[in-house]
């Protein structure tokens, strides 16, 4: 799964009558920013649009917007995540002042997670004896044999063993989830990822400049302040710090690379478990698998053989007591956010504060809805859709979709240096996309999750029930209408093996889609979001999959070579050091992304070029500001992308996101057009008149 964090904005006129009784809701209203709507008046006229669109367009935002202490980006995107948050605050006020009895079963459990989450005082008082079991089975290990049972409790009790990321999967030792099988998407199987650690990815541990050793030395100082707070004497907790970089230092070195783990062949090894067991001999899989409520025999994918070759090697290198140190580690980190506010507090000095530059921790308020969500996401967001996302909303995005995919389909029919063969195979892939937009058809149900009055324990509870509902999937057939995000979320993904793009209710707002605004305004930003997700199908991950999600070389090997090239000119031009943040950006990285860009864009411009000659109106046709459609297009394009930035989370983001920086999502992509120079009258020579201009799609 790959996916887009855009900026997005909410409609500041919706009301919510059903929260007007409570003062509690009232006072959470009031902490809603004001969100941005589209206007081509905020520009800067200092700067030439030829020389610096991104400047031009977004210089005054900039200046009017400066990222809030407890932020560590701050845009569009920031302003929605917030008034989302606010939204489901006032929901969760509204169901917590409700009487247990008048409360439906749904209620109940929104009513008591929050409850629990906002009693500082329960927490406080009850996080460290909540773990001191999981801690002193730790200590009580007797035998590397028992890593297992220690391994797979860690991986039921903190979220997200079962779900991957960019660099690894954030998780003890390894992770284990659901995975569609590359060569047969129709079922899934289990998958074994390499993790293990707890920064970032490798180039936090292996990078050998001043700020990387700046932050280690943070980062050891850090665990060891947390060891300490679980009850570890001060000299012990130092010295268990340095062997846990030591070892989380040897997993980065055994991991493979980010830039690798973007071909999906590269982690194609489909293996029987016992050659999963051959791998790590010193570790019981079948154990593990019985432990976390796994599949006993089957195929599994194992994306980095050598990863779990050195796992091994690392097991029987480092002692008993070195594992007790790191997976205490592994269990405060993980769960340190649900825990007592000196835990808080210690996490955010590194997480947030050293690796992202937030200057405040994000109130309580703010952190317990963002858990709520993750934990039990579609209940919250029933209501979320209910008010902010109507249906003639829904039906003028699908319009949209249509639109774009017909526009998609025209460009391969145009493509001069594709074979008709592989157009048929493009074709066909295109017809079978399934677009999801706003919310499920079914929601998921959570009467099997227990919630109580202690937080930890819910969260605890949680993280086993989600990987429960992960791994029943394996064995089973791939069910391509499931969610990967809650309604609220302002994002938006598409899936090469289900072949499906995503639109959560959460993005679906100004200024992405904005009822009250014209179709230049519209096809720019959300019509921009929505080609990019269809163009990941068609990326450099995503031309490798076929029509129904395999892992199938469907191009000639000429239109698969003209292809490398043109994506060797996007990896190219979005290589370059980026001197605020003292390390480059690395084109190779962010290519999946550039490429989603630069073709995205193209096809909302000829979509709403379609959509302009069907009211009898052209893109040259002039609004009442002046301004033609085409220049209202590129200026909501870039509005969508102005945001202020961290130089901490900008370098964290270089390092390890996929995702290029802000200003170049708007430079790169309309330097690359010859219908922006047409707009705005730039001409050869000019930084945004790129005289080798790429182009994928």
């Amino acid at each position: 799964m790959r996916s887009v964090l855009v900026p997005i904005l909410l409609l500041s006129c919706l009301s919510f009558p059903v929260f007007g009784q409570t003062t509690a809701a009232q006072d959470a209203g009031k902490l809603a920013p004001q969100l941005d709507h589209f206007d081509a008046r905020n520009v800067d006229k200092s700067v030439d649009p030829c020389t610096d669109f991104y400047a031009y367009s977004c210089n005054r935002w900039i200046a009017d917007n400066p990222v809030p202490p407890d932020e560590v980006f701050w845009d569009s995107f920031g302003k929605l995540q917030l008034w989302n948050e606010t939204f489901l605050h006032q929901t969760v006020l509204e169901v917590a002042a409700k009487p247990p009895a008048e409360r439906t079963p749904v209620e109940q459990k929104v009513g008591d997670y929050w409850s629990a989450c906002t009693d500082q005082k329960e927490r406080d008082a009850n996080s460290l004896s909540t773990l001191r079991p999981q801690l002193e089975r730790i200590e009580a290990m007797r035998s590397k044999t028992e890593m297992v049972e220690v391994v797979a409790d860690l991986h039921r009790s903190i979220h997200g063993a079962w779900n991957p990321a960019d660099p690894e999967t954030y998780a003890a030792l390894f992770g284990f989830g659901a995975q569609p099988d590359f060569h047969d998407t129709s079922h899934v199987i289990g998958q074994f990822d390499q993790g293990g650690m707890a920064m970032p990815g490798r180039d936090f541990y292996l990078k050998d400049d001043a700020k990387s050793v700046e932050i280690r030395t943070k980062y050891v100082a850090h665990i060891a302040r947390m060891l300490e707070l679980s009850g570890v004497p001060s000299a012990q907790a130092k010295a268990d710090a340095d062997v846990i970089l030591r070892m989380e230092t040897s997993m980065a070195k055994a991991a493979m690379d980010i830039v690798k783990r973007r071909d999906p062949k590269n982690l194609d090894h489909e293996m029987s478990l016992d050659a999963v067991q051959k791998l790590t001999p010193s570790f019981d899989f079948t154990r593990y698998l019985q432990l976390v409520h796994g599949p006993a025999t089957g195929t599994f994918i194992v994306t980095s053989p050598d990863f779990f070759r050195s796992t091994e090697q690392l097991i029987q290198s480092e002692p008993l007591d070195h594992w007790k140190a790191y997976f205490r580690w592994q269990l405060l980190n993980g769960l340190a956010g649900a825990m007592s506010e000196d835990f808080v507090n210690e996490d955010f000095t590194f997480v947030p504060q050293t690796l992202f530059g937030a200057k405040e921790l994000q109130p309580l308020w703010r952190r317990c809805i963002q858990s709520e969500d993750r934990d039990i996401g579609q209940l919250l967001g029933q209501a979320y859709v209910a008010r902010a996302f109507p249906p003639e909303s829904k039906e003028r995005v699908q319009q949209m979709v249509n639109a774009l995919k017909v526009a998609l389909g025209q460009e391969i029919d145009s493509m001069d240096w594709m074979s008709p063969q592989t157009k048929k195979q493009a074709r066909i892939k295109l017809a079978a996309q399934i677009d999801k937009i706003g919310y499920p058809d079914h929601w998921r149900d959570y009467s099997a999750l227990e919630i109580g009055n202690n937080h930890l324990v819910n969260v605890e509870h949680s993280a086993a029930f989600e990987m429960d509902r992960q791994l029943k999937k394996i064995g089973k057939p791939l069910d391509r209408t499931e969610w990967g995000m809650t309604p609220p979320t302002v994002n938006a993904y598409e899936d090469a093996q289900t072949n499906t793009i995503n639109f959560p209710a959460g993005i679906l707002q100004p200024p992405f889609f904005d009822p009250t605004k014209d179709d230049s305004v519209n096809y720019a930003a959300a019509g921009a979001v929505i080609g990019h997700e269809t163009i990941h199908g068609y990326d450099d991950q995503g031309r490798k999959f076929d029509a129904n999600g395999n892992l199938r070389d469907w191009w000639t090997e000429d239109d698969a070579k003209a292809y490398d090239k043109r994506g060797d000119c996007i990896a190219d031009e979005y290589t370059e050091f980026v001197p605020e943040a003292g390390v480059q950006q690395n084109g190779r990285l962010t290519q999946g992304e550039n490429t989603a860009d630069n073709g995205g864009i193209h096809l909302a411009l000829s979509a709403l070029d379609t959509d302009l000659k069907a009211k009898g109106q052209t893109l040259d046709t002039k609004g009442d500001d002046g301004l033609t459609a085409l220049q209202r297009f590129f200026l909501s394009y870039a509005n969508i992308w102005c945001g202020n930035l961290r130089p901490e989370m900008m370098r964290t983001i270089l390092l390890m996101n996929p995702h290029p920086l802000d200003k170049y999502r708007v430079n790169n992509v309309v330097s690359n057009m010859s219908e922006f120079a047409k707009a705005f009258g730039c001409h050869k020579g000019q930084p945004m008149v790129r005289e080798n201009a790429c182009r994928v799609w």
